[in-house]
């Protein structure tokens, strides 16, 4: 029983796993195999099985399947575009990295702009998630300039936020959220000051907020005071979208944002980084997930080896070139 095995797979491995899938079915081996990501299932199934709010909607042979259906099919009602775009124009430089040096990172440089979707793809390793968190100040920046806006130079997590600047973590459930405490606490942790009075926090006026925001991202759950570990990896991920919102950060770093979530929270975070341009919002998007790069971004850069090649319109990329590129060849 074989549950996301590619998620945290670089994609030159994808292969070798599928070819050693390949060789245990020739053995007689029996294998169940569970994944979002449809191109894999009808690479390498015979039948399947979709599954819905705890119940089996549909199945049969993969070779009779088709993607549209089967999307319809797991998520319940039809969905026209995967990948939601919102007309979005692109503005001044926000955030400049002028041959940044860090623990992973030999060298990155990039501009992005105001209204821009920028998107980051590298193998395992390549220094993409090492260069936001160098970014963001949860590591030390070794050499190298940023620039953020008029400020100039490393920052601390703290004045990072009051910059304007937010991270969402690649590990939603290590790092990314408080599991224990509570949806509304989850959401304005960064941010409580606006519901203080005199020493005490107006638990009222925050489980409002917390509610309206749940309302407008579309997270489901009991309530704002239902712990963040009883949602579903989908919902957990909007969660730690909304508390960004709620800080009302300019500057969105996004680490692996639809990582291990279905198909419906996917198109739900697409359309949302969509308005998120159209209002203006700056985002740099590190995935390992190839079609939602080129589906959602505005620009795309590779990461090699810790470093970081020159963005390009997505209209001049190819999952083929990319990957040449995070590979070390030529793009």
């Amino acid at each position: 029983v074989l549950d996301e095995p590619t998620s945290s797979l670089a994609a030159a491995d994808v292969p070798r796993l599928f070819e050693v899938i390949g060789r245990l079915r020739a053995r007689g081996v029996s294998i169940v195999y569970i994944s979002h990501f449809l191109e894999e299932v009808g690479r390498i199934a015979d039948r399947f099985t979709v599954l819905r709010d705890g119940r089996a909607v549909a199945e049969g042979a993969m070779a009779e399947a088709d993607a549209a259906k089967l999307v319809e099919w797991m998520v319940g009602r039809r969905i026209t575009e995967m990948f939601p775009r919102a007309a979005h124009s692109v503005g001044e430089p926000v955030l400049e990295l002028s041959e940044l040096g860090a623990t992973g990172v030999e060298a990155a440089s990039l501009s992005l702009r105001r209204g821009e979707i920028l998107g980051v793809v590298g193998l395992i390793g390549a220094g993409r998630t090492e260069m936001l968190r160098a970014i963001f100040g949860l590591a030390p920046v070794r050499r190298g300039l940023v620039r953020l806006a008029a400020v100039i130079g490393p920052a601390s997590p703290a004045e990072r936020l009051a910059q304007g600047v937010g991270m969402l973590s690649e590990d939603r459930q290590g790092e990314g959220l408080a599991l224990s405490l509570s949806l509304a606490d989850n959401l304005t942790l960064s941010d409580l000051k606006r519901y203080r009075r005199g020493g005490w926090l107006r638990r009222g006026e925050q489980a409002r907020a917390a509610a309206g925001w749940m309302e407008r991202l579309g997270i489901r759950a009991a309530g704002s005071g239902a712990p963040a570990g009883s949602l579903s990896g989908g919902n957990q991920q909007k969660l730690a979208l909304a508390r960004l919102l709620h800080h009302d950060c300019d500057v969105l770093l996004l680490d692996e944002p639809t990582r291990g979530i279905d198909v419906s929270s996917k198109a739900q975070i697409y359309e949302l980084i969509g308005k998120l341009a159209q209002a203006g919002k700056a985002v740099l998007f590190v995935s390992s997930y190839l079609p939602e790069l080129l589906g959602v971004c505005d620009t795309i850069a590779v990461m090699c080896r810790g470093r970081l090649g020159g963005k390009r319109e997505t209209s001049e990329w190819s999952e083929h070139s990319l990957l040449l590129a995070a590979a070390g060849g030529a793009a």
